[in-house]
């Protein structure tokens, strides 16, 4: 019996062997990084070189990369005390801090008049969307799109950007804020001073270590065109699909999107019951963003897009990895084609 496939990575991707290789060496160094000793030194020596390395991968040298508990704690270190806009397709950790009045076009688009006082995200984790970021934009969102597209934060024109480790291959518990020299940001954690006076409190060393070595190898993946990879069979997916179904529905398709994601509707046939019929199928995918609580509801993303209720409501996620094989993205398909027949044969039986 074949075993489980994953193909929910956009909620998280699996432990990169590297991360786990450099998490079990920062676990014996024994210094605080604030301590002026040689085991001090060499503690604050393991944060630089991870620093050094994610601004390397995210093409953001010159620029303060601020350590946080992750994506959600760097958005509210970016956004608090600022009144900005966004759209309703942003994640919720920036949602809950803009007014969601940047409207939204079918294809995912989102129009920014004010790039000054606005937050967008560089791609959308459950269309994987992508937006053109206009310049002087004050927040955006780079957590999916980070190590999956060809991009440089220097080059963005975004003041500061949000990332997350356990999106590409790093440790959960872990992300940073990214911030363009210059750019004021008042700590919300206050103390000791670390992290340039933005973050107080004794450093992740062990997820901090992680982190760097997630993004060098994220870095190399991409530049040696394995993503690429990914979205053929990403292709061969919504091909199969679409060949056998007329009226699955491949949102953003027309659009730019990450070369992993496909959120496949299915008019009629609710997403939660797919992701469960999956699940027990051997095939993990999701009905929407990771980051409710176990909540399932009808996407906001998609209603922002002008689905409906019950269309927003009868939508998955599959989001590939770099493991994933062509065996099993056909096992997928076969699977979850089997399983459409079922449920259409069972409504017209109703």
């Amino acid at each position: 019996m074949k075993g489980r496939v994953y193909l929910d990575h956009n909620a998280t991707a699996p432990l990169r062997p590297e991360a786990r290789d450099a998490m079990v060496a920062a676990m014996d160094v024994v210094g605080n990084p604030s301590s002026v000793h040689a085991e001090g030194r060499a503690a604050k020596a393991l944060i630089e070189r991870a620093r050094a390395q994610v601004a390397a991968a995210l093409g953001a040298e010159g620029a303060d990369i601020i350590f946080t508990s992750g994506a959600t704690e760097a958005a509210a270190l970016a956004c608090a005390g600022r009144s900005l806009s966004g759209a309703p397709i942003e994640h919720e950790a920036v949602a809950a801090w803009t007014d969601g009045a940047l409207g939204v076009s079918p294809d995912g688009a989102v129009s920014v008049p004010a790039p000054e006082h606005a937050a967008l995200q560089l791609a959308n984790s459950e269309t994987g969307v992508v937006q053109n970021l206009p310049e002087g934009l004050a927040v955006s969102d780079m957590t999916q799109a980070f190590g999956k597209l060809p991009f440089a934060f220097n080059w963005s024109g975004a003041q500061m950007a949000l990332v997350s480790a356990h999106k590409l291959g790093g440790p959960k518990g872990i992300g940073a804020l990214v911030v363009r020299r210059g750019t004021d940001v008042p700590a919300q954690i206050k103390g000791g001073g670390q992290e340039m006076g933005r973050r107080s409190g004794t450093e992740n060393i062990v997820g901090i270590a992680g982190f760097g070595a997630a993004a060098e190898a994220a870095a190399r993946d991409l530049a040696e065109g394995r993503w690429a990879e990914v979205e053929k069979l990403r292709n061969i997916l919504e091909k199969t699909i679409a060949a056998a179904d007329n009226e699955t529905i491949f949102v953003g398709k027309a659009s730019q999107r990450l070369p992993n994601t496909s959120c496949m509707l299915t008019p009629g046939w609710k997403g939660e019951t797919q992701v469960m019929a999956m699940d027990l199928a051997g095939f993990a995918v999701s009905a929407g963003s990771a980051c409710s609580s176990g909540k399932v509801r009808a996407s906001a993303v998609l209603r922002a897009m002008g689905y409906g209720e019950a269309d927003a409501a009868s939508a998955i996620r599959v989001s590939l990895g770099l493991d994933v094989t062509e065996d099993d993205i056909t096992r997928f398909a076969e699977t979850w084609l089997k399983h459409l027949d079922r449920h259409r044969a069972r409504s017209g039986a109703q």
